[in-house]
């Protein structure tokens, strides 16, 4: 690998990879990190609502696509004992039916051309079963706390709480690749990561971004599934709250790398990458899309897609002009392309 920092006489570049927005108005109990003090906190906030005589509390944990439900499934029956579980996927048509019903909009097999959906959640669920769902979470018999977990969770019930459980685009990405997650009401995960990121970027974000930003000013908690193993829940008050303070003054997002045919070993050496992959050959720096924001409440830092700033303060992001013209989408991109001692740009 050709050594252009000692060719050229640089150093590595003192270029932030993890730049944290810290957030000045944060409270202690605003955020919580692992699943004991996660569930705990959950637990407190419906036993607020109990004790004021309510006898039961539903909430909805609404998933956006790429969030792994097992994993949260598993922390709640452990951590929230004697909670009833109810699941929205099981609401969802047929595979094979919803596979029917996005395929004008996928456009065949080519894994670049297709049509930004204007289907909603309401295409792909079945609504008897989706009904069936609702009476089973406000089942007067029923008592204490109800979960109805994944994505539509918010349509099949009528949630007491609402808690977000979010990821950042590039990391389902990178459950994609790895065969980890399938696509709205599909359990197909062995499909290519192409295609895989095709239908998501034309089909299912799009629907689930429709719901996210209806209910983001109810959210009570968002909850940051990024890291596996390792969640981390704010308040949804305290979210907004930070993301009001974000769009109010300079802020970077998470880059994140990525090979590609032409890549080069440049950024590698500059931005201290990892070994591993053959080449970088994009960043993406301040792409909303893709890229993620940190924001640290107190000793407690949560990772967000950052179209949720997008869509939480578009005007104040944005400006009136720009608003206008483009409504809650961020229409710049900026990149970095590595070409060097890799190959030509497409």
């Amino acid at each position: 690998m050709p050594d252009y920092l000692a060719r050229h006489g640089l150093r590595h570049a003192n270029y932030d990879k993890r730049p944290v927005v810290s957030i000045p108005s944060a409270q202690a109990g605003d955020a919580q990190q692992g699943w004991p003090d996660v569930c705990r906190r959950l637990r407190e906030a419906a036993d607020a609502r109990l004790t004021a005589g309510v006898s039961r509390v539903v909430i909805a944990v609404e998933c956006y696509p790429g969030v792994h439900v097992s994993e949260l499934t598993s922390a709640f029956r452990q951590h929230l004992s004697a909670a009833t579980l109810l699941f929205s996927q099981d609401a969802f048509l047929p595979s094979e039916n919803i596979a029917r019903i996005i395929a004008p909009d996928l456009g065949g097999d080519d894994p670049i051309f297709g049509r930004l959906t204007r289907l909603t959640y309401d295409s792909l669920l079945d609504p008897a079963i989706q009904a069936s769902l609702h009476a089973r979470a406000h089942d007067a018999s029923v008592k204490g706390l109800v979960v109805v977990l994944g994505p539509a969770a918010c349509l099949c019930c009528d949630p007491d709480l609402i808690v977000y459980a979010d990821l950042p685009r590039w990391e389902a990405q990178m459950r994609q690749r790895r065969h980890e997650i399938s696509g709205l009401g599909s359990d197909d995960r062995q499909l290519k990561p192409s295609l895989a990121y095709k239908r998501a970027f034309f089909i299912d974000w799009r629907i689930a971004d429709k719901l996210k930003r209806r209910t983001l000013p109810r959210w009570d908690f968002l909850l940051d599934t990024t890291q596996p193993g390792d969640p981390r829940l704010v308040t949804g008050s305290a979210l907004r709250e930070a993301l009001h303070h974000c769009a109010r003054r300079p802020f970077r997002v998470v880059p994140f790398f990525d090979p590609g045919p032409w890549g080069g070993q440049w950024m590698r050496q500059v931005c201290d990458l990892p070994d591993g992959p053959p080449n970088y050959a994009w960043c993406f720096d301040c792409v909303p899309e893709e890229n993620s924001l940190l924001l640290a409440f107190g000793d407690v830092t949560i990772e967000i897609p950052a179209l949720d700033l997008v869509y939480a303060e578009p005007v104040a992001l944005l400006g009136k002009a720009v608003h206008g013209r483009f409504g809650a989408e961020f229409p710049i991109r900026f990149d970095f392309l590595d070409t060097m001692g890799g190959g030509h740009l497409s």
